[in-house]
């Protein structure tokens, strides 16, 4: 029987964090010593995308993204400013970083090394999940098996040295990003920990394998429909007690908890009447707080404004004071859990763990999570397809999307827009940099401990230790994944569009006939090539709109994430393209759109219709507009359809002009 309330004493609160970093590495650390200072206590670190999938700044991959959607860090330089005046030892540190995570923690661990820390004592958590990345956010580097070779080189690292430290967060926040339904969401997460397990429990001792499996967390995602949210997390509780007690023989309850962290959802954030986010955020974050048996262990927030681009500190702040109130001025944390018993609630736990539990099996039979990725993608983009048609359809109401337009312009959007910009000239300012760092450096110590982390790789030894040794010597980023490149090869991963067109109907009929019509003036089928510049790994908009377009009848060419400009000005050559639509979300498309335009030009491709899509403010739409590109897309043009009929108009002056 529980206490009483007034004798039990209240809960401590979970790490408040913000997911911060931008520019460099010394403004992105004013940023963290200013949050701090404000009452945050866990830092998040966000990493730009060069770093995230293992290149320098000044990569041809690089242009235009560098401190864009994070802090670029090359080299120990970089994160020893990271974290100046900020003693580690006293810090609980979450590290977003997947692919490159066992070398961003080997720079964290030298860094801290440097300031005098304990190593063994410090905390925090490298994300280290890499079966996430090939299904949703797209930063992956090398292919499974030796990306989960590498999870387990991490935990198994960290278990002896460094035992505090959470070695793997498996990442189901970019699955419901990508469109999971609460049940793939819990099935799809807990199988890639199943591989991880399986992955690491012939590396220790049978006797030490409850403990590290202990050290593996979870971050999660909490959309608006915040009761079935909560029911999910206390699926999560109950399947992993499950699945380590009747799986692993994990007999000790404490070795069995759940925990995790979150950010609430992105995905559902509007462009339109932005200021309603702030309810969606805090409605979200109920979900992950109230029910005391499956409350967050650490909690970050976006920003009302995201989905007009990069908040400023005011706003980070402002999302920041919402869970402080929640926290401290509230009553919540004096109260045991205020959903046991309740039936509704049991219910719904119990249906959503059922449907988990007839995912995992299917994975299973398919032999894990590793083996089924291109199933589990392919789930993802149907899944996602079904979430935009309800909205398309009226189905799901979108408060100021498709119902209620109509209203107030917001006072919070001030003459910059409501956002902050990072300024072009941080790029060659980075470079520079690091051309420095380079210079100083003893390129024989560099050589040295290069060839003996290529060594250990090749030889199946764990990686971590000549990482470190690495960081010591001044390698950089791109060198460190240079050499996991050259050991494990690259990989591509699907793209879930599939060849054959979907069943999808509604509305379509219209389309496909003016398609017909097109393609027969044109004397082939209307080809539409899309492409993703640069290293944003965001790959939903980019696939829906693929699949609309197969659907519509479109000749669809797609090759995923990771393109230069000239591949894609290739591409459009070999496949004669009609139309070439781009689809970038990371702030870095004025540049890479740019230089698409020359190429297009160059090739005598400048009648060739172009269309962006992204994250764009609209000053940089209308100069995209003035370097001739043809229509701009924001997260405000949901209705998927009009944009098919869009291309189509595009086309068509083309096509009677050629007859």
């Amino acid at each position: 029987m529980s206490q009483p309330q007034q004798d039990r004493p209240k809960d401590k609160p979970w790490l408040i964090r913000t997911y911060a970093g931008h520019s460099t590495a010394a403004k992105s650390n004013a940023l963290y010593r200013a949050n701090l200072a404000k009452g945050q206590t866990g830092l998040s670190v966000a990493f730009d995308l060069p770093t995230q999938t293992g290149y320098d700044s000044d990569h041809i991959l690089s242009k235009g993204e560098v401190g864009k959607v994070g802090v670029p860090v090359c080299h120990l330089g970089d994160m020893r400013a990271l974290f100046a005046d900020i003693p580690l030892d006293q810090m609980n540190t979450s590290m977003t970083i997947n692919a490159t995570a066992p070398w961003l923690l080997a720079l964290y661990i030298a860094v801290a090394e440097e300031q005098g820390a304990d190593v063994t004592a410090l905390q925090g958590t490298v994300q280290n999940d890499l079966i996430k990345e090939y299904l949703s956010r797209g930063t992956y580097i090398c292919p499974p098996a030796p990306s989960l070779r590498m999870i387990g080189d991490v935990a198994e690292y960290c278990y002896t040295n460094v035992p505090k430290w959470n070695p793997m967060n498996v990442c189901s926040y970019h699955l419901q990003e990508a469109g999971a339904t609460p049940e793939q969401e819990l099935a799809f997460a807990l199988a890639t920990a199943i591989a991880v397990l399986d992955e690491l429990r012939p590396r220790v001792p049978a006797s030490d394998f409850p403990a590290l499996a202990s050290r593996i967390s979870f971050f999660v995602n909490a959309g608006i429909r915040f009761v079935t949210e909560m029911c999910k997390m206390r699926a999560f509780v109950d399947l992993w007690d499950e699945i380590l007690r009747d799986r692993y023989g994990v007999d000790d309850p404490k070795h069995r908890r759940f925990r995790y962290g979150v950010q609430v959802n992105s995905l559902g954030l509007t462009e339109q009447q932005p200021e309603n986010n702030v309810y969606r955020i805090l409605i979200e974050m109920l979900a992950v707080t109230l029910s005391k048996r499956a409350r967050a262990r650490a909690v970050q927030l976006p920003a009302w404004n995201e989905a007009l681009g990069l908040p400023r500190p005011w706003d980070q702040q402002w999302s920041m004071r919402m869970q402080q109130i929640l926290a401290y001025e509230t009553d919540l944390l004096e109260f045991d859990d205020l959903f046991d018993g309740n039936p509704a609630v049991d219910a719904k736990v119990e249906a959503l763990k059922d449907g988990a539990r007839h995912e995992l099996a299917n994975l299973e039979s398919m032999g894990g999570a590793v083996s089924a990725i291109e199933y589990m993608k392919s789930r993802l983009v149907e899944s996602n397809a079904d979430r935009l048609g309800r909205i398309e359809r009226n189905e799901t109401i979108v408060v100021g999307v498709n119902r209620w337009q109509a209203g107030e312009p917001s006072p919070l959007q001030t003459e910059d827009g409501g956002i902050m910009t990072v300024d072009p000239a941080v790029e060659a300012e980075q470079v520079a940099r690091l051309n420095d760092w380079r210079a100083a450096r003893d390129t024989a110590a560099v050589t040295s401990a290069l060839a003996a982390l290529r060594a250990a790789a090749a030889e199946g030894r764990n990686v971590m230790e000549p990482s470190i040794a690495c960081a010591r010597a001044g390698v950089t980023t791109g060198e460190w994944a240079a050499q996991m490149r050259a050991v494990f090869g690259e990989y591509r991963g699907p793209t879930g569009v599939s060849a054959n067109p979907s069943n999808r109907t509604e509305g379509l009929d219209d389309i496909r006939a003016a398609v017909s019509a097109v393609s027969d003036r044109l004397g082939r089928r209307l080809k539409f090539l899309v492409g993703k510049p640069g290293l944003d790994g965001h790959s939903n908009g980019a696939e829906q709109i693929a699949c609309r377009a197969r659907d519509c009848g479109m000749d669809i060419g797609y090759e995923g994430i990771r393109l230069t400009p000239e591949q894609i000005v290739n591409a459009a050559l070999e496949d004669r393209a009609h139309v070439v639509g781009l689809s970038i979300l990371s702030g870095s498309h004025m540049p890479l759109v740019e230089d698409l335009m020359d190429r297009m030009r160059a090739a005598g491709l400048g009648d060739v219709p172009v269309i962006v899509g992204g994250i764009i403010p609209e000053d940089d739409a209308r100069r995209l507009r003035e370097m001739g590109v043809a229509r701009v897309y924001t997260p405000k043009d949901f209705e998927l359809n009009t944009i098919m009929m869009d291309i189509v108009t595009l086309v068509d002056p083309q096509a009677v002009a050629a007859e």
